[in-house]
Parts: C-alpha cells; structure tokens; sequence
C-alpha cells in the first residue's frame, strides 16, 4: 500500500486564500496526497488567564484560518485531486469542518479531550490522531474512545512534540508499540525535517501515512521555529519512497521482462558453458 504524505500548512497561510492555494498546488505537484490545514480560536484553546499575561498568545489570533475560507479551499483541493483533512481545536469546528473536509485530525495536544474526539468519530468520517507526549495508557484510552463513537477509519500518528524534534528522539521503533497497543494503524508526524527519518519510518516501519510541516518560501509564520519543510526539500524524499513502492512488485518469482533476453546466456548443465547449447549453434556477432 502507498504511503499517504499530507503537507500540513499550520498557520504558515498567512490568512491569505491565495497562498492557501498555492500550498494545495505546490503540495500536489510534490507528490501528496492530502493538504491539511488547523481551524482554531485562540480564545477558545488557551485559558484567559494565560492570554491575559502572554502578548505572544494574544498574537496568534492573527494566524487563525477564516472558517469562510473552506469552501474554498475543499474545492482546490478536489480540482488537484488531493484530500482536505482539518484539525479542530473547539468543539463547534467539528460541525463547521463536517460539509467540507475528507477526514479530520486531532492533534497531539487534544488527545485527552475526549468530547473533541468523539464529535470527530460520530462524524463517520475517517479520524487521524497524533500521540506525541502521550504515555500508551493514554493512547489505549483516546483510541477507545474514537472506536466506542463510532470512528469510521481511525489512524494513530507517533510523533514527538518538539518543534524541531532531534532525529536521534525520534524513537520510530514506538510505531510498533503503537499499533500493537491499540490495534490501529500507525504512520509518523515529522518534525525532524530530517530525509532519513522518513525513509526509515516508511522502509523499516511501515508507516502508511506521514504528515509533515510545509512552507513556501521560507517567510510563514511558523518557518523559523525549524520543523518545516520546503516544497524542494520534500519532492525528493516522496519521489524515493515512490521509487521504493514500485519496486516491491507481486512477490512472484519469476524471469522479469528486462532479465529475458539473458536466460538463453546461462551456462548450459551439460558442460557449463555459457551460453545454452541451441543459442551457440545459430548465434552470430552483430554487425558492427
């Protein structure tokens, strides 16, 4: 199965429709196929007692997504033939999401509201949650909930909430650990920025779908922290893991149309010369 790479653009839009879809498009020229983007409220995700002390809280309500924007941007995302997945941060997002998007994801932080993840899962729409900070009980207890709710298609993400996360704590061995616990698929959130990480998550872990920060150009709002990718950066690392996908073939093992000419060259069994006897008696040089 292919690995589903999702280019989460975070607040990296700027509010700006325009670069919201030249993410969607740069995203699927790259090879994704799923664009995700956040529907939050800074006043309904930290306590007033935080805002009222913290001007650099306060300042992130310049980087909520306008819900008058999804219409929008589902649209472009269906004419570039990609996924629109969101990630509600308040309860009443679910609802406003529901019309528009292909599946939702609940982030690392929300993984123990479990009001929030069972509006995701009454929804019937496929639900994908990122596990970073989480202990497994807590994991074992937020995919219960979804599966109790009725979660259509749930995929866990292990991630590391450290934005960027060293690659030697990326711990990709936890998949495992993951998937066995719950009995869900589990795929990897990067923010190593790292194309070794990657290759290993997918190679070595199987991780069916990894999600990884985007920026343009280097100017979003969230670039400088250092967990994003960009579009150049990234095109390769999906072309190998494509490359590596078709190379898997059917597992049959059988002479390949590019080997065939080569049979008639083995060493024939009765004297171990190369090539079979019926080829030495009619073989000629090409002419030069």
């Amino acid at each position: 199965m292919a690995c589903l790479f999702i280019a989460e653009v975070s607040s990296n839009h700027d509010r700006d429709l325009a670069r919201a879809f030249a993410f969607i498009d740069r995203a699927a020229e790259i090879g994704c196929g799923a664009v995700k983007f956040q529907l939050f409220k800074i006043d309904e995700m930290f306590a007033p007692e935080i805002l009222a002390q913290s001007a650099k809280h306060r300042a992130r309500r310049e980087w909520e997504l306008p819900v008058s924007f999804l219409p929008a941007i589902a649209e472009r995302c269906r004419a570039r033939g990609v996924q629109f997945m969101c990630t509600p941060f308040y309860l009443k997002a679910v609802d406003e999401l529901l019309p528009h998007v292909d599946a939702y994801k609940i982030a690392s932080y929300e993984l123990m509201w479990d009001a929030l993840l069972a509006a995701c899962a009454r929804t019937g729409k496929p639900v994908i949650l990122s596990t970073g900070m989480a202990t497994v009980p807590e994991i074992k207890h937020a995919a219960e909930v979804l599966r109790t709710n009725g979660a259509s298609a749930v995929t866990l993400l292990h991630t590391v909430s450290a934005y960027p996360t060293p690659p030697d704590e990326a711990n990709l061995a936890a998949i495992e650990t993951i998937s066995a616990a719950t009995g869900f698929a589990c795929g990897w959130s990067d923010h190593t920025v790292s194309p070794g990480v990657i290759l290993r998550a997918v190679s070595k872990w199987r991780a069916p779908m990894v999600e990884f920060h985007l920026d343009l150009d280097a100017s979003g709002s969230e670039y400088a922290a250092g967990h994003c990718w960009l579009p150049h950066e990234m095109a390769p690392v999906i072309a190998m893991v494509r490359a590596g996908e078709r190379a898997d073939g059917t597992g049959v093992k059988e002479p390949l149309p590019s080997e065939l000419p080569d049979r008639d060259w083995r060493a024939d069994p009765s004297d171990g010369m190369r090539p079979l006897k019926h080829i030495r008696r009619s073989w000629r040089p090409e002419a030069a």
